[in-house]
């Protein structure tokens, strides 16, 4: 009982020293002369990656800042890369790496604190302990999966190079899926916010395994809305019937909508016409449809376990006067 008595809370420092390494010794100013590197430059990078400004005489930045701006001014100092793409690549290694923190904190954090109790200073250093233990571990698995990602993108850059080479540069063709949990706001109104946070994960957790299982990319999550999208129309229309199958046997009903075409990739999302007629099927589909464009069933036409279905021509918002047709299996014959 004595020890138990004895066990402190961890301070802000010690949280910070465990992730960072040493204490914040240096100033912006002395940061970035120390790292070479222009000192409104250093300010962009750090803005980029998601950090307040620190006042010119706060001791702020740590060594290990000092060790990543050399590496800044290193990459500066070939002729690959210029201060834009540094500070565009800054943008997105901070958006991602704060949601994926946040992230990890939360499951964490319910995986070892009971949600109805406040923590207490024995638990606190409890968590601090077990994240001492699986840091090491946890950041030679995220550079290992970064690898595979990057792997991975280049490998879907080049199908889509292949497939959309008529589109023309930086818009290739891809098909674009949204998909769209039926009845959220009702249900929502129904669950506390425990439940509420389930269902979300569940639902998001079920789409990314099956879109991941097809070689797709889950593009972003909206709550009760995914979105995604794939080289080919044949992958995204089996990516689409697999999803309506999964949700339905989790007592979940979606709604799909699906388009091919040319996009335009930006900041890890993609945009144009194409997604925008995705996301106008989805908005029509019944539940538990998969509602396409006619460039998409076009591609799929013929392909064995895809049927499709023309239906009436309808208006969609900002689009005029589309021709849907619905997705399906076709249907299993006798024994």
């Amino acid at each position: 009982m004595a020890e138990t008595d004895t066990v402190r809370r961890p301070t802000a420092e010690e949280i910070e020293r465990l992730f960072v390494g040493s204490a914040p010794r240096h100033t912006r100013g002395e940061v970035a002369s120390l790292a070479g590197v222009p000192p409104e430059l250093a300010r962009r990078i750090w803005r980029a990656l998601g950090f307040a400004t620190p006042a010119d005489d706060t001791p702020a930045f740590t060594d290990g800042d000092v060790e990543a701006l050399r590496r800044v001014a290193g990459m500066l100092g070939g002729e690959t890369i210029d201060e834009e793409t540094v500070v565009r690549m800054a943008r997105a290694l901070g958006q991602t790496t704060a949601r994926l923190a946040q992230w990890q904190s939360e499951i964490m954090i319910g995986a070892l604190f009971d949600p109805a109790e406040p923590p207490g200073d024995q638990e606190l250093a409890g968590a601090v302990e077990a994240t001492r233990r699986l840091l090491p571990d946890f950041e030679a698995l995220l550079v290992h999966v970064w690898r595979a990602q990057l792997a991975a993108a280049g490998t879907r850059l080049l199908a889509m190079a292949d497939v959309g080479a008529e589109t023309g540069p930086g818009r290739p063709s891809m098909a674009v899926g949204f998909a769209d949990l039926v009845s959220f706001t009702q249900v929502s109104r129904e669950l506390d916010e425990q439940g509420l946070a389930e269902l979300v994960e569940n639902f998001e957790a079920k789409t990314s395994d099956v879109v991941a299982g097809h070689g797709a990319r889950l593009v972003k999550t909206l709550g009760d809305e995914v979105l995604f999208t794939a080289p080919t129309a044949e992958t995204a229309a089996r990516v689409a019937l697999d999803l309506v199958d999964v949700l339905r046997e989790e007592g979940r009903d979606v709604r799909i909508g699906l388009s091919y075409g040319p996009v335009l990739p930006a900041m890890g999302d993609v945009f144009g016409t194409t997604v925008n007629l995705a996301a106008r099927l989805t908005a029509i589909a019944r539940p538990c449809t998969v509602l396409v464009d006619a460039g998409l069933a076009e591609a799929v036409e013929g392909s064995p376990g895809l049927l499709l279905h023309r239906i009436r021509r309808r208006p969609a918002r900002g689009l005029g006067v589309i021709q849907p047709y619905v997705l399906r299996r076709p249907p299993e014959g006798p024994a």
